[in-house]
């Protein structure tokens, strides 16, 4: 056991000539960091890029506890999974099929490739997140293009909403294209019927799932998935291009406790479910703040509608943060989004109910409230990895209308452009980011201008 021999080395005599160069000594002085446990590739510890080890045995142990053929670990999280995946996927010039709420590591890998992609965009909620995707869509894209060799979704989404990756994996087998899906909120499926099914076990070629997200693991550790041992070979090679070649070994050894807690709390997960329904059931008493949910989604997911209120989300997980001291992962203009998991207490569910109980009964409502933000696909005038042969001109915002973009620009959280290099800025997409702005969602820029300014192409 990895994290058991790391204390045992801790404890030992061995002088450390190598690396890190804290030498295990607690620098600080208070015990909080774990300066004793923080080891390098010495003997007896595996080497990530090549285990044959205990580190392998962390990865078997993963395979098993997800039922998969091969388990990766991944320690700079779920973006260096994706990088390492669409590389192992796709040749260089390759056509590829995005779902267009896909996180901005999708999109850098597409550039970094050289990639052609088509985009498809989601249904549309009506509360200013995307959807699911629809096969049918999928199926037309394939057929209106048949030289795509990859197919790239997002499910779950960030609001918790899932696709039907069973079908949508059939259509791609149909026209021989492979499926991965950036599973990264969705590490906790497996574990109660009461979620949705895990990507790969319903036909995905491959998926990246976080475990930090929603497991009891520490943030930046992240699993590979695959049942395809010739993909998972090429998966090893480029997750080695992705990753450190200094590996945390803190990090494996989280991996490795979450993954005992996976295979010995049978309870908690149990436990878990009660507590997510009463909250919803409970919810139910709300007049104005309403929960979101649909069949087949992640419910795990808290995601808090304002829409129907005078209250933008930003306020409301202002008032959460200041006075009831809850802290949500991410607010936009008509929702909040609470992250939850199997490690959230009663106690923790109790009072955020009871906030929002409160804030419930003081806020105006607002049923003529309209909806402001609509997604579109902007008009393409050049791929993404091509910017480079363009002159980039500093516009102010509105001026750079009708102009080409050289920028990523996208809310963060979650990171989901709204504009990519190579796309016309269009007064829809102008005006949906200003809305976001005004109130209070951050929107940011690849290249930092942003709220001002926009790099576009001199054409």
């Amino acid at each position: 056991m990895l994290y058991k021999k790391l204390k045992d080395y801790s404890k030992s005599s061995v002088y450390p000539f190598h690396m890190p160069g804290h030498k295990r000594l607690d620098i600080n002085g208070d015990g909080n960091l774990p300066y004793n446990l923080d080891l390098t590739e010495i003997n007896g510890f595996d080497d990530l890029h090549n285990p044959n080890g205990c580190i392998r045995d962390i990865e078997n142990t993963a395979a098993e506890v997800y039922n998969v053929n091969n388990a990766l670990l991944l320690v700079n999280g779920a973006t260096g999974g994706i990088l390492s995946a669409i590389r192992s996927m796709t040749k260089r010039g390759d056509r590829v099929l995005v779902a267009r709420n896909c996180h901005k590591s999708v999109f850098n890998a597409v550039e970094l490739m050289g990639l052609k992609p088509e985009y498809i965009l989601p249904e549309q909620t009506g509360f200013g997140f995307f959807g699911r995707i629809s096969p049918e869509e999928v199926e037309k894209k394939l057929t209106e293009f048949r030289d795509i060799r990859l197919v790239i979704i997002t499910s779950p989404t960030y609001e918790g909403v899932c696709s039907n990756i069973a079908q949508i994996s059939e259509i791609c087998r149909k026209y021989d294209v492979k499926l991965f899906t950036d599973e990264a909120h969705g590490a906790h499926f497996p574990f109660h019927k009461a979620f949705p099914g895990s990507a790969v076990l319903q036909g995905a070629d491959a998926s990246v799932i976080s475990l930090h997200k929603t497991l009891p693991s520490l943030t930046q550790t992240a699993l590979l998935l695959t049942n395809d041992s010739v993909l998972a070979d090429k998966l090893r090679i480029n997750s080695a291009v992705f990753e450190s070649s200094s590996p945390s070994y803190i990090l494996m050894a989280s991996i490795e406790c979450c993954l005992s807690f996976l295979k010995n709390s049978k309870t908690a997960f149990d436990e878990y479910i009660k507590r997510l329904l009463l909250f919803y059931d409970r919810a139910k008493q709300l007049k104005k703040i309403s929960l979101f949910n649909c069949a087949g989604r992640d419910f795990g997911k808290l995601v808090i509608l304002t829409g129907r209120t005078k209250l933008t989300g930003h306020r409301l997980a202002d008032i959460l943060r200041t006075k009831y001291r809850l802290e949500t992962e991410m607010s936009s203009v008509d929702y909040v989004t609470a992250i939850t998991s199997v490690c959230d207490t009663s106690e923790g569910f109790e009072r955020l109910f009871n906030a929002l109980l409160e804030i419930d009964a003081g806020c105006q409502p607002d049923n003529e409230k309209p909806l402001k933000i609509e997604f579109e696909l902007p008009e393409r005038k050049f791929f993404s990895y091509e910017k480079e042969n363009f002159k980039p001109v500093k516009m102010a915002l509105k001026k750079a209308v009708g102009k080409v973009s050289l920028e990523y620009v996208f809310a963060y959280p979650p990171g989901i452009p709204v504009i990519v290099p190579g796309e016309v800025l269009t007064g829809k997409t102008y005006e949906n980011i200003s809305y976001q702005i005004n109130n209070g969602v951050e929107i940011i820029s690849s290249e930092k201008n942003l709220p001002h300014y926009l790099s576009v192409a001199e054409l």
